[in-house]
Formats: C-alpha cells, structure tokens, sequence
C-alpha cells in the first residue's frame, strides 16, 4: 500500500499558550468502551466497520487568530513580506486535535446523533421502528455497528460527503488490534504487535515459557543488582502495557514492574524481560467474542494484601463479564495503605462497584439495560459482612 506523505506543517513549537491556543486535547474512546462495543456486537450478532478520515486535523475550524508564513514554492511575487491567516486547522498546530474533534462532534449532534452523557465519544442514533446506530471515535478512526445495513451506507455517504474518508469495510485491523469477525462471534488479537516487540527486544527466538512470571517473586526498590538503562525499561514496560489490551493474563506482572521505571535495576528488568518468552510461545493467543444469549454483567475482584515491600500497599484486581466475554478488567495499587485483609478486599470490592456503576450506564445507552442488580463476586467473608454491616467511621 502506498501513502502520500505530508511535505508542509506548521511550526506548533514556537506557539504560547492563552495566545495561539488554549486546549489542545481531543477525546478518544476508552479501551473498555471499544472492547464493551466489541463484546455487544457479537451478543447480538452484528459486523462491526471501519472508516478512516483522511488528513483528519484539516476540517477542524480555528477560534484563534493564527497567522503563518507563505510555504516555500508558493511565495506571492512582490508580496513575500506579508503572512497568510488560518481558517482551518493545519497539522503542527497544537489546537488542531481539538479543532477536529469539535468538528466531528457538532456535525455528528447536527445529524441525529446523541452523545453518550458517559463515554463522550460514543454516539447513538436511533429510529422509532428499533433501528439503531453506533459510532465510536478514536481521533480519526471510526467504528459502527448497528441492526441497519442501510443506515451503514447512508451513513458512510453522509461522512465521505462531509469529510474525505476511507472505507475499510469490515474492521479488520484497528489500533494494532487484529480482528476477524464470523458467525461465530468476534475474535482480537495482537499478534503482530507482539511479535514486533520480541523483534525489538532480540527475544524472537527465546525459549518459550508456561508463565509470565515466577512463583512468589517480590520486587523491590531496593533490590540487589546493578543499574539498568531507564529508556529501555521504560520502552519495554511502555510496550507490554499495550499489550495488556487483548491479554489481561500479563496485566499483573506488567503492573508490578511499572512500579521501578524510574530506577529500575537488572533484578527489575530480569522480571520484565521474563514476560517475552510467555508471549513467545504464545503468539496467537487473544480474546474471543462469543455470539452468547446471554447478557447479563458479572463481576469478579479480589486484592493481595500489603503486597509492595516498599510501601506495604495492596493491588485491587477485578474482571467484568458480559455473558461469556471479558470486557473489562483492572490490576491497580491501592492508594492508601490498608491494615487488614478485610480492609484491602473491601477496597477492591468498592472500586470494581464504581467501574459497575459505569458499565451499567454504559450498556444503558447501548439500549440494553440491565435490569438487575450486578453481581459481583468476593473471595472474603469478612470484607462481605463489612459490605452488608458498614461500621467503619
């Protein structure tokens, strides 16, 4: 596949802001919020597409005064000391992810659309005869699903007209995520990505391992060894981080090692590197999206109590199942330091709720309410006396 490259761009460097600009961020879908997409879809039976914006940052209209030299080649003869002012975004500028994003943003509203009061980048338009379409927005990328082909191509005509858009037909291959889609159900997985990061670390022809990690293995800032280089640690936690996307088994270990990037020592590293032959020997391994009758949320969460050496604070774990299908999960420290077992399993149990109350409203907006109370599961007798008996102050 061959791309035009972009020649010309603006120096965003030398802009000051409250001047030239003042926000600069654009919203992008949360990874639960795509895998919750992925999941539904699947629940009920539906192919998911993709469309891709061409030179997305361009449309976006500017509401600042920003001026820019004439390009080179394209000076006006006998006019060369006078500079050209902006109607729209140019790539370098530093509003012009934000510049886009309110464009898409009134134009989807403008079109029948209802922004998700609870993931701003989700969109739901809906018929009075049932039919129904989702849109969800990762900067320049779009993927939709609904019950309507001909919704599909109304609305593809709709954005090619407004916007210069590619049509990559069925999601195949969306934010390093590898997607195949059938009858079935929905598969994602991220291979290739994988491979790429044991390219990059000399680890594609390691000796395969059963786990990401060592039995009763504990780390901490003080452990003997020598000083490693911070930016390769940093790169390799950074690219094993991505990777907890389709392969929640590593998102623990990972999570550990992130703790020691600032100084991380060869004992750190040893821990983190032992992650790529685990992914070595499993290569093809990711998450099936099962066509399942069966939508009902469940929760599962647990905690290690005091499980930092240096700190003495827990980690909270928790997964979220629709039906059959993880669609969301979590490996945290906890931000206060608790004193017992039934302290740090209640906190775990209290954060995985807070994440229930938001998928909850999530799927409510998918127009597939539930419509009983979420289950979530606790490992900790005492932790679920304390729920149904609060008596802390």
């Amino acid at each position: 596949m061959q791309k035009e490259k972009l020649r010309s761009t603006e120096r965003g460097y030398t802009q000051k802001q409250g001047i030239d600009y003042e926000e600069v961020f654009a919203l992008v879908a949360c990874l639960e919020t795509i895998q919750l997409l992925i999941s539904f879809a699947a629940y009920k039976h539906w192919k998911i597409y993709q469309l891709d914006v061409k030179s997305a940052f361009l449309p976006g209209f500017l509401e600042e005064e920003v001026y820019v030299e004439q390009p080179e080649g394209y000076v006006i003869e006998g006019q060369e000391d006078k500079v050209l002012k902006l109607k729209k975004a140019l790539y370098g500028l530093k509003q012009a992810p934000r510049a886009w994003n309110n464009r898409i943003d009134k134009y989807s509203q403008e079109n029948g659309f209802v922004r998700c009061p609870h993931e701003y980048v989700l969109y739901v338009k809906a018929h009075e005869k049932g039919d129904v379409l989702f849109v969800c927005l990762y900067v320049d990328d779009l993927i939709f699903t609904g019950n309507n082909p001909i919704m599909f191509e109304d609305f593809k005509k709709a954005m090619t007209y407004e916007f210069e858009m590619t049509d990559t037909r069925l999601m195949s291959y969306y934010l390093g995520f590898e997607v195949k889609q059938n009858d079935g159900g929905i598969f994602i997985s991220q291979e290739g990505y994988a491979k790429d990061v044991l390219k990059k670390f000399q680890m594609l022809d390691s000796n395969s391992v059963n786990t990401p990690m060592e039995y009763r293995v504990k780390l901490s800032k003080h452990d003997v060894g020598e000083k490693v280089d911070p930016t390769l640690f940093r790169s390799l936690v950074r690219s094993l981080r991505y990777l907890t996307c389709t392969r929640p088994e590593i998102l623990y270990v990972v999570g550990v090692v992130s703790r020691y990037m600032e100084s991380p020592t060869s004992t750190h590293m040893k821990t983190a590197k032992r992650i790529l032959p685990y992914l070595r020997g499993t290569l093809d391994y990711g998450l099936f999206y099962s066509s399942s009758h069966i939508i009902n949320l469940v929760g599962y969460c647990d905690s290690d109590f005091a499980g930092d050496l240096d700190d003495k604070k827990s980690t909270t774990g928790f997964v979220f199942f629709m039906g059959n299908n993880a669609t969301s999960w979590v490996s945290k420290k906890q931000p206060i330091v608790t004193l017992s077992t039934c302290e740090a399993e209640y906190v775990a149990a209290t954060f995985c709720t807070c994440h229930a109350i938001w998928l909850r409203r999530l799927l409510k907006e998918l127009q597939e309410p539930q419509k009983e109370a979420i289950q979530i599961f606790v490992d900790n007798k005492s932790a679920l006396a304390l729920a149904k008996n609060p008596c802390l102050p």
